[in-house]
Parts: structure tokens; sequence; C-alpha cells
């Protein structure tokens, strides 16, 4: 399908507090900050517009050198799409325009994947957000909580995310996880493009049974009938950085020459 011509921005939430890795958006990755990195990147990408959400004057300063712009947002959202929310207010966007929302600390993330969650929800007018999926390929990472899964309709709409390992196939997992999975299983890449009506709407939204069951934002929107799209991603989506172990990783990518 042709992507009809639609303008899209990317907003990028960066707190800089982290239990796990206090001050992650100004860790040093080879010579740049991690919020410099996946600024970079999403400027590759064909967002008309790219802005820093954050509430920490530190992040806001760093950016400010970068020319790299910035939106000062409050110190009490809980999300990051509610952080989200307030820079469509102050933009003034109309309930039409569409956001993409690029994790502050995801320094490798393709700009193909960026302009690909973008044109999937505006080439869907009946979806309301848009996320991306890639194949499961071992029995560790389908079992594992902290990667989640996502069922999808044959028409590429998401049914359900969990962190359980959905779809059971009852017949495979008779005597344990099977070692061939043959890509029957997708988890959930973390980037989303939103309408913002749907954003505005969400935020006002209670957190709805399932998604404070599993933790899982994004289960607020299918309890409450909106339709989100899904797309196996073009390229490989590298992890983010969550941990020390994570932020090694990144680096040692980086100084291989994998990426820069």
């Amino acid at each position: 399908m042709t992507s009809e011509h639609q303008d899209f921005r990317v907003v990028i939430p960066a707190r800089y507090a982290s239990s796990r890795l206090p001050g992650k958006p100004l860790l040093d990755i080879v010579g740049k900050t991690m919020i410099q990195r996946v600024v970079e990147q999403a400027w590759k990408s064909g967002a008309v517009q790219t802005i820093v959400a954050t509430d920490d004057d530190r992040i806001r300063d760093h950016l400010n050198n970068l020319k790299a712009e910035v939106a000062m947002t409050s110190i009490s959202h809980e999300s990051g799409s509610d952080r989200l929310e307030e820079v469509a207010r102050q933009l003034e966007l109309t309930d039409s325009d569409v956001i993409v929302n690029v994790q502050g600390d995801e320094p490798l993330i393709p700009p193909e994947v960026i302009d690909q969650v973008a044109h999937l929800l505006i080439d869907h007018p009946e979806c309301q957000v848009a996320t991306l999926s890639e194949p499961i390929l071992t029995g560790d990472d389908l079992m594992n909580p902290n990667i989640v899964k996502v069922v999808t309709s044959h028409l590429g709409v998401a049914l359900y995310f969990s962190r359980a390992p959905i779809p059971w196939h009852r017949e495979k997992f008779r005597d344990g996880v099977p070692k061939g999975l043959e890509g029957d299983w997708q988890r959930h890449v973390g980037i989303y493009a939103y309408r913002v009506k749907a954003l505005r709407e969400f935020v006002n939204l209670a957190r709805s049974d399932l998604e404070v069951r599993e933790a899982l934002e994004q289960l607020r929107f299918l309890s409450n009938g909106y339709s989100i799209g899904v797309a196996e991603a073009s390229v490989p989506v590298p992890g983010g950085v969550d941990t020390a172990e994570d932020l090694d990783r990144i680096r040692r990518v980086i100084t291989s020459g994998q990426t820069t």
C-alpha cells in the first residue's frame, strides 16, 4: 500500500531519574550521550519535527547545546504517554495529527521503523494507534515475562498483549517449550504512533484491570475498544538500555563499527 501524504512528529520522553541507571539520558556512549544518539536517529527519519519531552533542566541544557528541540513538561507525569499528550497541547496539535513515541533509551533505534510505524497508522484510518513486532526465535524469550508478546488478527490489528507465552500452542507445548519456534510468536517492539485524539482520550481513561494485572499500558487502549495496528518491523530493532549490561552491549556494538 502506498502511504498517503501526512506529516508526523517524533516525541522522545526523557526522564533523568532511573532506579537502575541514574542519569540515564546523559550517560556517555562512545563520545555521545544516550539522548543525543536517540535524537540523531530520529533526525534521520521522515519526521517534520523531533522534540525531547523532559522535566529536567540538565537534559534541557544539554540538548539546547546540540540545537535539539526540547519541551519542558510536568514532573508529575506517570508515563511517557502523559508526557506526549502535554507536548501535543503545547504545540496545539489537531485531533488528526500523528505523533510517534520513540523511547529515550534506544540509541540504536533504526530510522526506518520510525517511518514505518508512522505510515502504518497514516495508512489505516480505522486504527487509533500503531506499533510493531518481531519474531520470537528462542524458547527462553518466549517464556521470559520481560519480553511482551502480541497476538494479532489476520487484518493486522492487535488482539492482546501479554507477558505470558501467547498464543499457547496446546500440541507443541505438551512436552515443554519447543526448540524450533518457526516464527509463530511475535514480541512487541515498544514504539508507538498515535493520533492525537486517541492520546488525549487515553490520558483521561482510568487504568484498566488488564493493564494493572499485566503492567502493560497498551491494554488500556484495548480494554476501551481502541484499534491498534501491528506490523512486523521492516528491519531488526536493537534492544534498549535498561541495565548496565545493556549499556555495555550498546557500547560494544558501536565500537565494533556495526553502527554509528
